[in-house]
């Protein structure tokens, strides 16, 4: 039995893009994500899990447009104070609780999701999720921790899932209608782990392709 508390989102959004690990990460799985997909002008992009939206922001001169979801008020306000002040007029956030089957709307080119599949209980529904809005012809990629022990976050913190095992992460795609499922590490940051000491961590960038609609 898992004993502590989760996170509380709300309350860490004012602060959470002083941590320059986080920024960092966002800016090297950028880079790996612009490798590995084609970004185009005429793309429309679901973010699952934006938070403040360090990589929102990164995308959203790429493509046409960039919808951000997440559980926490507190993360989308922040992001939204980022729009207002950029006036930026092609991205727009929802809040929606990641962990229910309440069904998807909308379709889209890319679904992106960085450091968030960790914190979801249910990995198969929500990988049915992303099926379900990925138009066919399109690309779903994923970022989140390899395997890492439970030493990644901080002492006392529930969290769902102490990283991915690549080769069922693979698996998790496939199933879900993913194909031509590549991955490569994306980002290795180093913070403090769960006893205070430095460590090093890795961050795997995983993209598939919707197969096609069979006619």
């Amino acid at each position: 039995m898992m004993t502590g508390e989760k996170r509380d989102f709300d309350t860490a959004a004012a602060t959470w893009d002083e941590n320059p690990y986080r920024v960092r990460m966002a800016q090297d799985v950028y880079r790996a994500l612009q490798e590995k997909v084609p970004l185009k002008p005429e793309m429309d992009i679901l973010e699952v899990g934006c938070g403040t939206g360090l990589l929102t922001l990164l995308l959203q001169p790429r493509v046409r447009s960039i919808t951000g979801i997440d559980s926490s008020e507190g993360m989308l306000d922040v992001l939204g104070s980022k729009i207002k002040e950029k006036g930026l007029t092609n991205v727009t956030t929802r809040l929606m609780n990641l962990e229910t089957g309440e069904k998807w709307e909308g379709t889209f080119d890319l679904v992106v999701s960085s450091m968030t599949l960790h914190h979801i209980d249910n990995i198969p529904r929500l990988f049915d999720h992303f099926s379900s809005v990925v138009k066919p012809g399109g690309y779903l990629c994923v970022a989140d921790l390899d395997k890492e022990g439970g030493k990644f976050h901080r002492s006392g913190e529930i969290v769902p899932h102490a990283g991915f095992d690549r080769a069922l992460m693979k698996k998790e795609f496939e199933r879900a209608g993913f194909y031509h499922v590549r991955n490569c590490t994306a980002a290795m940051p180093v913070k403090p782990d769960s006893c205070g000491d430095l460590r090093c961590f890795t961050v795997f960038l995983m993209t598939g392709q919707k197969r096609e609609d069979p006619r």
